[in-house]
């Protein structure tokens, strides 16, 4: 595998308005691709936004979904990537004949889709219906694989992910800066970003807090390490319908290191080169050499009924 520029963004995606979001997506893909990226990844749901969608019955649930591959956005996405020539990588809702409704994250080049995975564990509307598989794909001679935010958070997945063969893992994200039982975690004030130019510092230190980056650094780079791959992770900045989001776009390379991160306060890429000299090297590649699966494979498999709780969803923002 030769060494590949990557990019991660971010950018405050407006609810419902899919023109403006894949305008988004286009500057900034192209100016990725100024930059040398072959790929750019962008957050969970950049196409249609996020989380407005807890408030739509299922018929709006419907209407902003899209059947995919003959869909107006992917279009436009391949557009994008042939005027680039960049592999985007974005989410949207998807429907199929039968209007079931998903989760969906694309990887799109010149040709149109190169992947689609479905998220396995959506809690945004009662209306989604779970994916039930995995996604690894060949791009650029490395192999990729796709989680989509609280799938990450399962640890079985990412390790499933990589037992399928991927290097790099996409992980796009709408997260943090929410209430939940740990300590430290709640709502950023969303006047602290209207106000960002004379608020900075204060702004920063909630992103970067228990609030926001910090929760990250608790499993990000563990993600990373144990697995002995590159994690691409993307999440939105700024307002997504009523909540602030911190951003943090970054890649973390095998050893658990920040390759590259999005820091400033508002729409940004950031890009590593990434090399198959590290995905050997890294202690994970080690450890899973030497993994025993005869030891817990049933206890791994052992029956189990999910039970899936986000704490925010009950909770109304002051």
């Amino acid at each position: 595998m030769e060494d590949l520029i990557i990019a991660t963004a971010q950018f405050e995606n407006r609810s419902a308005d899919k023109k403006y979001n894949l305008s988004q997506i286009a500057n900034l893909s192209d100016r990725a691709a100024s930059q040398g990226a072959k790929v750019i990844v962008f957050h969970e749901c950049s196409v249609t936004g996020y989380t407005f969608a807890r408030n739509l019955d299922r018929q709006a649930l419907l209407e902003i979904a899209e059947y995919l591959p003959e869909s107006a956005s992917i279009k436009v996405l391949t557009e994008i990537a042939a005027k680039n020539q960049i592999a985007v990588c974005a989410g949207l809702f998807e429907k199929d004949e039968n209007d079931n409704i998903f989760k969906a994250y694309v990887c799109v080049n010149e040709t149109g889709i190169v992947a689609k995975y479905r998220k396995l564990h959506p809690f945004i509307n009662p209306h989604l219906s779970p994916g039930n598989s995995y996604c690894v794909f060949n791009l650029y001679g490395w192999n990729f694989g796709i989680l989509i935010c609280y799938d990450n958070n399962i640890i079985e997945n990412v390790r499933a992910t990589k037992l399928l063969g991927a290097d790099v893992l996409l992980m796009p994200h709408v997260t943090m800066c929410t209430p939940s039982p740990r300590p430290g975690a709640g709502f950023v004030d969303s006047n602290l970003w209207y106000n960002r130019e004379k608020e900075s510092d204060q702004l920063r230190k909630e992103f970067n807090g228990p609030k926001g980056r910090e929760w990250l650094m608790k499993w990000l780079p563990a993600r990373a390490f144990d697995n002995a791959m590159y994690c691409v992770f993307s999440n939105p900045i700024g307002m997504d319908d009523d909540q602030l989001k911190n951003g943090c776009s970054m890649i973390v390379d095998p050893f658990g290191n920040i390759t590259a991160e999005c820091t400033v306060l508002g729409s940004d890429i950031a890009i590593a080169t990434i090399s198959a000299d590290s995905l050997q090297t890294a202690g994970g590649n080690r450890y899973i050499k030497a993994r025993r699966p005869e030891l817990y494979k049933n206890i791994i498999g052992a029956e189990h009924a999910s039970e899936q709780k986000v704490a925010w969803l009950n909770i109304e923002q002051e």
